[in-house]
């Protein structure tokens, strides 16, 4: 399903307050209730909230949104983070991606780089950097996962292993106001923590869509990380910790 600018804001919503009404939605996007109900009905039907009289609540669970629609939800803001992320990358430079929407969005920002090497378990990230002439592609192998296109399992993390490079930038599907990475698949949280030991330095690129929501798996803390690129800034108490950590928290608004 391709997720509206108003459908992806209701899903934020539903995932922030935990419920959505149909009056108060109709009211905020100055439409009718009609159009709500059947927003609603659509978001329904792709499995991602669940309808209750009146309205409707995120739907909970273990299992992460399907590809397709992480891919088109936030997309200005994960292609102004991946700019801006790119941006401090140099030619000449060896990085690790691992999956995620947002990684495949610095990827795409890396195609006019030049002499880099990049190591992925992300097949869409070796195929959109296939155009870049001067970057160097290592796939790992692994058991691959048909519905994002991601390489997992022991295979992959014994190809991550061999490498020591200069850049990781990683993705994660939850960040909890502790400042904890989390995911679903803790196949793919093997891989992530390995591609963070393999790293000089570790950047975060995620959107603030993340932030406050729950997986049960931890990848590790933002206190492991160099950087975090995210499109809004991060609560005071989270942001409070990172300058403790010494960890950097850039801001990536989305283009006007």
């Amino acid at each position: 399903m391709a997720l509206n600018f108003r459908q992806s804001e209701i899903l934020e919503l539903a995932r922030s307050d935990g419920r959505v009404i149909v009056e108060d939605l109709a009211q905020r996007f100055d439409v009718t209730l009609q159009t709500i109900r059947r927003d609603l009905g659509e978001l329904a039907e792709a499995g991602l909230i669940d309808r209750v009289h009146g309205g409707a609540v995120a739907r909970a669970g273990v299992v992460n949104l399907g590809y397709e629609a992480r891919r088109k939800m936030h997309a200005e803001a994960k292609a102004a983070i991946a700019t801006a992320c790119a941006a401090a990358i140099p030619d000449n430079s060896s990085l690790i991606l691992n999956l995620g929407t947002t990684t495949e969005a610095v990827a795409q920002a890396l195609i006019h780089h030049r002499d880099i090497m990049v190591v992925t378990n992300n097949i869409n990230v070796a195929n959109i950097l296939h155009g870049n002439p001067g970057c160097e592609i290592m796939v790992t192998g692994g058991a691959l996962r048909r519905s994002d296109g991601g390489l997992v399992g022991d295979l992959a993390t014994q190809f991550i292993e061999q490498f020591k490079v200069d850049y990781a930038i990683i993705g994660t599907s939850a960040l909890d106001l502790d400042g904890d990475l989390l995911d679903y698949d803790l196949a793919e949280v093997r891989v992530s923590r390995a591609i963070l030991r393999q790293a000089r330095q570790a950047f975060l690129v995620t959107d603030h869509s993340k932030l406050g929501r729950s997986a049960p798996a931890r990848i590790g803390s933002l206190s492991e990380l160099d950087r975090i690129f995210i499109d809004r800034p991060l609560p005071q108490s989270l942001a409070e910790r990172c300058a403790g950590w010494g960890t950097a928290v850039e801001v990536c608004p989305e283009s006007t």
